[in-house]
């Protein structure tokens, strides 16, 4: 069965997480994926998440991908009990999710049940295209990249930081320019979206 815990801000909404896993966390292992972050400035939620998820007693296994190998991907996907894709660039991250064959084995890992955190660009990057995500994020970041098709695990757009500094202006705007014709999910630092196979529901903290 599916399962995306997806969120703007990991740290402010952890408390959630733990009743979405609805597990017993302590000394469960988490693959957890900091590449997006890489060619941005300001990072200082990666360490926010890592602190978030050890605090509800998971171990946390970090896999830069863009560095990693094949068989390194597939052996942490594999055997940890959940995936977590922090925020950082979204077109960087699709670039280096394609690149290195880790966006087929995250789906795959998906569909057979592991349960899927998104932080900002780790919850973009799960919809159909991340084309809308251009206001947000500079695709330049991402020269490889040949199409914004995404991981299209799930058949809506989610929207990270609605109302929040400094992208409330930006959201408003992609907003305005998709909202007819994308399934636009918009959520603040203090929601998540809850998707258990085709039940998605928007939570606040």
């Amino acid at each position: 069965m599916k399962k995306l815990f997806l969120a703007s801000s990991f740290a402010e909404v952890a408390s959630m997480f733990k009743n979405f896993a609805n597990e017993d966390l302590k000394g469960k292992t988490v693959t957890f994926i900091p590449t997006a972050s890489l060619p941005e400035t300001v990072i200082f939620y990666v360490e926010a998440g890592k602190k978030a998820l050890e605090e509800l007693g998971l171990i946390v296994d970090e896999l830069e991908i863009s560095k990693a190998t094949a068989g390194e991907i597939s052996g942490k996907l594999q055997k940890n009990d959940y995936i977590y894709v922090t925020g950082g660039n979204t077109f960087y991250l699709l670039q280096e999710l394609k690149r290195t064959g880790t966006d087929k084995m995250i789906t795959e890992q998906i569909n057979a049940g592991k349960l899927y955190i998104g932080e900002s660009a780790g919850s973009m990057v799960v919809s159909p295209n991340i084309e809308y995500a251009k206001r947000m994020d500079d695709h330049k970041k991402a020269p490889e990249l040949k199409s914004f098709d995404a991981l299209n695990v799930v058949d809506f757009y989610p929207l990270p930081h609605h109302t929040n500094f400094p992208f409330k202006k930006t959201v408003e705007k992609i907003i305005a320019q998709y909202q007819p014709e994308l399934k636009l999910y918009p959520i603040s630092n203090s929601q998540a979206i809850l998707v258990n196979e085709t039940d998605v529901k928007v939570k606040n903290e």
